[in-house]
């Protein structure tokens, strides 16, 4: 079943179960209003009736004129002498005086719906003045036709319901169908991401959550987009770097194997087979530990560190290469400064972006740390800003550079210590690369 029908269904549900509930509670109330109604209406008739025979018959001997003024009104009454315990007068057939006294309802001044048979009537009782007289006048109404009326305003009440539920569930319609549309549209956006469309996204009106719904998968498919443009560039210049070693290696085995090389270049052709192996070794290693990075989580394993203990180390591998080429590495580290990170792994990162500051300086390299931030910096010609946005992609390096793989290496191993990378102009003049982890 559709979202919009499940959605409709379940108002639909929903408003009748309430509308139910409503009508239950209404009809049970409307009678109890109806009874407490009629009897103030039956007790103001009733007061008038007595202040008419109290001003115009005065004793019991004018019982005579009361009936008569009493047989004029067009009301079911009984004339009740309290101290005789008798009907002195009544509109009602006999039955329902006999009725009323056997069950007492005349003694019982508590009793507001009496009952004879089948029948039920409201009452309402108006003492004479003085009401030593013990004259009461006792007005009744027939509780069937206070029923009629609560049937007629329920049958009302119900047209009201259904007109009101026809107009509740054809808002509910146009309001689920203006929140369904922009999922459907959604939908058939995500169908395009799926079959990798991404040049024919487009965009949807919504509103609320749903935009930043909107939002998010837009955003996964210009990820998702530019992940696989990454990927094939990847695997291009993977194969091209593979390519390399492998065709020297290739070339000068065949030279040797068909005995076209000389004593001299023979030997040549051997270290220049073992540096391209020991090459291709290098881009296989760091290729199977990018793999390892963006795969399995389980090899991470953070611990603190202290910031100036893993400078130090950076600074006793570094120190040859530097050495060789003639660069001078400074360093400051906060005694205090500590941070949560995969100590080997981390290692591995600083390592490739200072063997990188070395390869790129014309003297210098400095390397500093504080509170979760380490700043690697050199003073070369710095990145250009073709290459600047892609410097952290696989198989991208500069003029000096190797395999291609050390930034990207550095960049996964940060990013998996919950920290981040970025590189600036240094005021050395080089590059800046800044690396920024959490406490």
């Amino acid at each position: 079943m559709k979202l919009q029908s499940q959605l409709n269904l379940a108002f639909t549900a929903l408003l009748l179960v309430i509308l139910t509930a409503a009508g239950f509670v209404i009809y049970s109330l409307i009678l109890d209003m109806l009874i407490e109604d009629e009897r103030a209406e039956l007790k103001q008739k009733g007061e008038l009736l007595v202040d008419v025979l109290n001003e115009q018959y005065r004793s019991q001997q004018s019982i005579r004129g009361f009936r008569d003024f009493l047989e004029q009104q067009d009301l079911q009454l009984f004339l009740y002498d309290r101290r005789q315990d008798r009907v002195l007068f009544s509109t009602m057939p006999d039955r329902y005086v006999q009725g009323f006294s056997s069950s007492q309802y005349f003694a019982d001044n508590q009793e507001k719906l009496w009952e004879a048979g089948s029948s039920k009537f409201v009452t309402s009782r108006i003492l004479f003045y003085p009401e030593s007289i013990g004259m009461e006048l006792i007005l009744l109404t027939p509780l069937n036709d206070l029923q009629a009326i609560q049937q007629d305003f329920f049958r009302r009440l119900i047209i009201v319901f259904l007109i009101g539920t026809i107009a509740a569930v054809l808002l509910s319609y146009f309001l689920t169908n203006k929140l369904v549309t922009p999922l459907t549209k959604l939908k058939r956006q995500l169908k395009k991401i799926e079959k990798r469309k991404f040049n024919q996204l487009e965009p949807i009106k919504a509103t609320g959550e749903i935009k930043e719904v909107e939002k998010s998968v837009y955003d996964m498919a210009s990820e998702l987009e530019r992940y696989m443009q990454s990927q094939q560039a990847f695997f291009q210049n993977a194969s091209h770097e593979l390519k390399t070693p492998l065709m020297t290696i290739q070339g000068y085995a065949e030279g040797i194997r068909d005995k076209v090389f000389d004593e001299a270049d023979q030997e040549k052709g051997l270290e220049m087979m073992v540096t391209e192996v020991e090459r291709l070794k290098k881009i296989i290693n760091e290729m199977i530990l990018l793999a390892k990075l963006d795969s399995d989580q389980s090899t991470y394993h953070p611990e603190n560190i202290q910031a100036q203990e893993l400078i130090e180390q950076v600074l006793d591998r570094v120190m040859p290469i530097a050495n060789d080429h003639g660069v001078e590495v400074r360093h400051k580290a906060d005694s205090v400064v500590q941070f949560t990170a995969d100590a080997e792994k981390f290692l591995q990162a600083l390592l490739n972006l200072t063997f990188n500051a070395i390869r790129h300086a014309h003297a210098r390299v400095d390397i500093t740390a504080s509170e979760g931030v380490i700043t690697i910096e050199d003073d070369g010609e710095g990145i250009s800003k073709e290459l600047l946005p892609h410097i952290f992609h696989r198989f991208v390096k500069g003029k000096t550079g190797e395999t291609g793989l050390g930034l990207a290496i550095a960049r996964a191993i940060i990013e998996q210590s919950g920290g981040k990378i970025m590189v600036r102009d240094s005021d050395l003049g080089g590059a800046k690369f800044i690396v920024i982890l959490p406490k």
